[in-house]
């Protein structure tokens, strides 16, 4: 089986706690810096698809990042591809932690969805 790739950032409680749901479960994981490696376009379409296609829920819409960029008001009138080019080469605009493991993925951190998956 595919090793979970688990995007997180270090200041990030919500991805501190997932991380240590994973060890209590003894999942085998790879741990990427999200900012300074931000997922692939290709990861990222993966992680579409597993949100069925609503590209909204792959923002990290608290984010300062977001505000800033004015994104929200954005977000309606740009394709997907412009999402997911903004997406890739900024990891503080994604919601975190991001999962990929096998064919599917995981944003935030809720544990009823976690334990169904791990």
């Amino acid at each position: 089986m595919q090793k979970t790739k688990i995007y997180e950032y270090a200041k990030c409680s919500t991805c501190r706690n997932a991380l240590k749901f994973l060890d209590q479960r003894n999942v085998d994981y790879q741990k990427v810096a999200i900012v300074e490696t931000p997922p692939s376009k290709a990861e990222l379409r993966k992680m579409l698809a597993a949100q069925n296609g609503n590209i909204k829920k792959l923002f990290n819409t608290s984010g300062e990042v977001y505000r800033e960029m004015k994104i929200g008001a954005k977000i309606e009138s740009i394709t997907v591809d412009e999402a997911l080019d903004l997406l890739a080469s900024n990891g503080k605009l994604i919601k975190r932690p991001f999962v990929i493991t096998g064919d599917t993925g995981l944003l935030g951190f809720r544990e009823e969805d976690w334990k169904k998956l791990f």
